[in-house]
């Protein structure tokens, strides 16, 4: 039987490998157990499912996922880390050829030993974002998605168009799939305590509307759309057209108003616009 971690084996485990939690990795080490079941309930992952995890740390939420029968591919930057994983997974009952761990960064990972099919994880606030579309873009496998994160960054990525929060991240992430928030996490919960709120966010996967070449053109254009956020398409997306009368252009032959603002638009309208350059 799978078995988790508490306060005092984490404290003991980074003292063991003289670790001290660094802002530069984004570590914040869950030690609530009833925390990380709840996170793995939240998840709503099909029996048996292949878990990527980023950042899996002391293996706190690592040894949850296992705990709920999903194996568990960790992606961990830190080596001291990735080196004990293992044995602290040996250590608390995980059946052999369920967990293995990577030592790299995951934001340049391009190959796993197991195509996952979801993604859970304590993301690093500082990356989360990028973290999450770099192995989204790299591993089309995963269709479920339950990532804590920054409340500020989680309230972004399951934003509606026209809401204050709305902008990049809510666009490009609805490439993949749909988004909601999942849930709260109390600060005391972690080691050391951070100085923001946390929230999960969940993403249920759906069939990606094209390929990397119309995704590349999209994305670019939700760029320049929303890096002057307070400017028309007419005037924001100019310099990406060759000039306003070629925006207005652009806008026209997809069917969207030229004075609109970025915000306005959903994922569907920068893929009409994407196909209308091509």
């Amino acid at each position: 039987m799978v078995t988790l971690l508490g306060a005092t084996e984490i404290r003991a485990l980074a003292a063991e490998l003289d670790v001290t939690p660094t802002k530069k990795w984004g570590q914040n080490f869950v030690h609530d157990a009833n925390t990380v079941r709840k996170i793995v309930s939240a998840a709503h992952l099909p029996a048996g499912s292949a878990v990527l995890e980023v950042g899996p740390g002391l293996g706190s939420l690592t040894l949850g996922l296992l705990e709920a029968g999903h194996p568990v591919t960790a992606i961990e930057i830190d080596p001291r880390l990735a080196a004990r994983l293992p044995n602290t997974a040996r250590d608390h009952g995980v059946p052999d050829g369920q967990f293995q761990v990577v030592n790299q960064d995951a934001l340049t990972i391009t190959e796993l030993p197991t195509a996952p099919t979801a993604l859970v994880a304590n993301l690093p606030y500082n990356i989360s974002v990028p973290v999450i579309i770099h192995l989204l873009t790299q591993f089309p496998s995963i269709q479920r998605v339950l990532v804590m994160v920054q409340a500020e960054v989680g309230h972004r990525l399951a934003a509606d168009p026209g809401s204050k929060v709305y902008g990049v991240p809510s666009v490009k992430a609805s490439w993949w799939g749909d988004w909601s928030t999942a849930g709260t996490v109390s600060r005391q919960v972690f080691w050391p305590v951070p100085n923001v709120d946390s929230v999960l966010v969940a993403m249920t996967g759906h069939e990606v509307p094209g390929d990397d070449a119309l995704r590349a053109r999209t994305f670019a254009l939700i760029d320049a759309a929303f890096g002057q956020r307070r400017k028309t398409l007419r005037q924001a997306l100019s310099t990406l057209a060759g000039g306003t009368a070629e925006s207005e252009a652009l806008c026209v032959a997809a069917g969207i108003d030229p004075g609109a603002r970025g915000e306005s638009l959903v994922l569907a309208d920068y893929l009409a616009l994407a196909r209308a350059s091509a």
